[in-house]
């Protein structure tokens, strides 16, 4: 078996969900351009607040973006206006002029995928050696409490003239289980001799323990009462 099942796919429903939630019928070509260009408006305008997924759910009347960002303040912008400024732009794109953009700050660098991909570019961007950024991705990672992480790096590494394909790994990745939390993020660095893709796989653990993990959070805790002795 040659192993290219995207990750993400390959679990939908099951663990993972769709980043477009919509249903068209006969104009699903223009809507899904329309995904396609507010997508990458939205990651190249704001490429400082570490954007890692975002979800567009669309409604007859309205249109509702999700975005997941390490850094939400640089979204929302002082009282709000760089959400005034994006909501401006994506109305003209979009075919809904009625647009909600929510931000979820709870993303962390080291725990995803496309992040410690778009880390790892970077790096490769500033002649920092490939292997080497891959080791520091990989013990950041695994520092954080994830139980396993897979780098690949394909390209003309190192500006090599033959292109080829390297990888490194740490931990577990138990590609074949549907009930692991994997999650998957691919990106690309777009170098002086070529561009170099990045593949991130990190698994966060059982999906389900991870789901029971949260909802104890969540419960709230009983206080204890302090009951005294009888006096006799």
């Amino acid at each position: 078996m040659g192993q290219k099942v995207n990750p993400t796919g390959f679990r939908l429903v099951i663990n993972k969900n769709w980043e477009s939630s919509w249903y068209a019928k006969n104009d699903y070509a223009t809507q899904l351009h329309e995904d396609l260009k507010i997508r990458k408006f939205i990651k190249e305008s704001l490429r400082q607040a570490g954007i890692s997924r975002i979800e567009i759910k669309r409604k007859p009347d309205e249109m509702e973006i999700n975005v997941s960002a390490s850094r939400p303040g640089l979204i929302i912008g002082k009282g709000g206006t760089e959400i005034e400024k994006l909501n401006k732009v994506i109305s003209k794109i979009s075919s809904i002029k009625k647009i909600k953009i929510n931000t979820d700050g709870a993303q962390r660098n080291d725990i995803s995928s496309v992040l410690v991909g778009e880390n790892i570019a970077a790096q490769i961007l500033k002649r920092l050696a490939y292997r080497k950024a891959m080791k520091r991705a990989i013990f950041n990672v695994m520092k954080t409490g994830a139980k396993g992480i897979k780098i690949m790096i394909s390209g003309r590494l190192g500006g090599a003239e033959i292109a080829r394909s390297e990888w490194a790994k740490d931990g577990q990745i138990p590609l074949h289980t549907l009930d692991a939390d994997i999650d998957y993020g691919t990106t690309e660095a777009l170098t002086s001799y070529g561009i170099i893709g990045i593949k991130v796989w990190i698994y966060k653990g059982n999906y389900k323990d991870i789901q029971q993990q949260a909802e104890q959070k969540r419960k709230p805790r009983r206080r204890r009462r302090n009951v005294g002795t009888p006096k006799s």
